[in-house]
């Protein structure tokens, strides 16, 4: 059980070292399209792989974010009431989180599929294969999903669900 654990921790955070990448990636093609643009260059289809590498960092963010309690939570309700409600709500949250994230999941699974079948490319001058840039977008909504049901697991046999809560950002918010 120690080696599930530990996977899946190195997968969220491998997750959100990926994204932080793909966020570098888009720093870095804005800097070349400008210095491009500055010699009198063309660099054809920067603004669409910025776009990708930006829905790419978005979706592999979202299971680290969790982990990390970056998610917003409204905790309003769960702070008035005892610990045995607070665990039915969280499980019902984390419940139709992870329910609506495999939703998402099975779907995006599917238009990945639809565009790999049907070659279908960007309409940019890049004429990407765009089952590429949403195979990524793809795993990111996996290891979403993953967390999601980990927690809800966590929840339901431990009655914890693992998010780390910085009460140091949190102040900051109120």
């Amino acid at each position: 059980m120690h080696g599930i654990r530990r996977f899946l921790d190195f997968l969220y955070t491998a997750s959100g070292v990926a994204a932080a990448l793909c966020l570098i990636a888009i720093l870095t093609l804005i800097v070349v399209q400008m210095l491009a643009r500055w010699t009198g260059e063309v660099f054809p289809g920067a603004p669409d792989y910025a776009g990708y590498a930006m829905a790419a960092a978005s979706f592999l963010a979202f299971a680290n974010a969790l982990n990390r309690g970056a998610h917003i939570r409204v905790s309003i309700v769960l702070n008035a009431v005892g610990p045995g409600l607070r665990r039915l709500i969280n499980i019902w949250c984390f419940g139709i989180g992870a329910i609506t994230a495999w939703y998402v999941t099975y779907y995006a699974y599917r238009f990945v599929s639809f565009s790999y079948k049907f070659n279908d490319i960007s309409q940019g001058q890049d004429r990407t294969a765009l089952w590429i840039p949403q195979s990524v977008m793809l795993f990111g909504m996996v290891v979403f999903a993953i967390a999601l049901t980990d927690h809800l697991v966590s929840l339901i046999l431990k009655g914890d669900h693992r998010i780390e809560q910085d009460r140091m950002e949190q102040s900051f918010g109120e």
